[in-house]
């Protein structure tokens, strides 16, 4: 069944590589191709109003299956009017599948062709999610966009596991297509492979013949180092169709984001800026700012002169001042910085995208980030 109101246009591809512009169409609104989407793991961007969250730029969020299950409950959220209505949030949500817990709770999981069988991180006690309870649980948050349930396993790991996972992927895929019922819900399969490439490149033959409306690359941003995910995503990104969207799930810096936009991909979501922006951690063209550091202690300056967000009103020294001091504040005007910088950076490279020069905006970026001399950290 394909969802209603739900289409995905794409408007040009960059001249210099395989970058595009688009648009895509929910039930809750469109959103413009490439995009960043604040995760909302719970239901909230940590810190954030979702009015605030909206100031940043973003037209999309994301909120996860396994956690909202488990806390307050699907069905307490479908009474309450869906995730939307529940969260205050108007636009678009995508809902990852929880298949990301088999992997970062694997020590409290068992997994068979039935399904994944948790011990709450919470309370202990069981909790089973095989591919139809997970549609079923989305579908009961009223997403726009449902991922399948998919089987990550860490990287490097041994050919036969990742053979495995992938074809237990595409076996829970199908389940989950089967199990669709919200004709306002959209289903995106999840092409697993680890990386190897002939893996990757028979799982989504498999999932490309199911006919989703869009299609994610998952398992990645799992231990495997940035060249290694970028040649796996030279390999996957021809392998899906060009008339639907392709989702980079979980990825990551800034620079990874422009080297998956340069492969084609278009949609991503990752806690970097939010959980970076909790740490003091500020994103800039002249690269990371650490502001705990003595340098800032006296630094007029905000973070940087032509940003619109709220943390950019105040000097780089008060922002400091306040992490220093414990206050709470300090936490929120980095994450709605770092947020309004990922919103930015993403309309500026479909500007990029739209004047065919987006190799080259890429380029003076990198170049920039370089200049600062500081790597952001990884929060995985």
């Amino acid at each position: 069944m394909t969802a209603r109101d739900f289409s995905f246009r794409c408007l040009n591809v960059d001249a210099s590589c395989s970058a595009r512009r688009s648009v895509l169409q929910t039930h809750h609104g469109s959103v413009d191709l490439p995009a960043f989407m604040p995760v909302g793991t719970c239901g909230t961007v940590k810190g954030l109003t979702t009015q605030m969250v909206l100031a940043t730029g973003a037209q999309m969020i994301l909120g996860n299956t396994y956690h909202l299950a488990l806390r307050p409950g699907a069905e307490i959220v479908a009474d309450l009017g869906g995730l939307h209505g529940f969260s205050g949030w108007a636009g678009p949500i995508l809902t990852d599948s929880g298949g990301f817990q088999i992997f970062s709770l694997a020590q409290n999981a068992k997994i068979n062709e039935q399904a994944a069988t948790f011990r709450s991180h919470i309370d202990g006690r069981l909790f089973e999610l095989s591919p139809e309870r997970a549609i079923e649980i989305q579908e009961l948050l009223g997403s726009d966009i449902a991922m399948v349930l998919d089987h990550v396993v860490p990287l490097p790991a041994p050919a036969a596991l990742v053979q495995e996972a992938c074809q237990r992927t595409v076996r829970w895929a199908e389940r989950c297509r089967k199990a669709n019922r919200l004709a306002t819900q959209a289903q995106f399969a999840i092409v697993q492979g680890g990386l190897d490439p002939d893996q990757r490149l028979a799982c989504a033959d498999q999932l490309v013949r199911l006919d989703f409306e869009g299609y994610a690359i998952g398992g990645l941003s799992v231990g495997e180092s940035a060249d290694e995910r970028n040649r796996t995503l030279d390999v996957t990104c021809p392998a899906l169709p060009a008339d639907k969207p392709r989702y980079l799930m979980g990825v990551g810096t800034p620079s990874d984001i422009l080297e998956a936009i340069s492969r084609g991909v278009d949609l991503f979501d990752c806690v970097m800026p939010t959980r970076n922006g909790r740490n003091a951690m500020a994103f800039t063209d002249g690269g990371p700012v650490r502001l705990r550091n003595a340098a800032h202690q006296r630094d007029p300056r905000p973070l940087e002169e032509h940003c619109p967000c709220p943390a950019c009103r105040h000097s780089r020294a008060y922002l400091r001042h306040l992490f220093q001091s414990g206050e709470m504040l300090g936490p929120i005007l980095l994450t709605a910085h770092n947020l309004t910088y990922y919103q930015r950076l993403l309309a500026e490279s479909r500007l990029a995208i739209a004047a065919g020069r987006f190799a080259a905006f890429a380029a003076e970026k990198l170049a920039g980030w370089a200049r600062g001399g500081e790597t952001p950290e990884d929060p995985a």
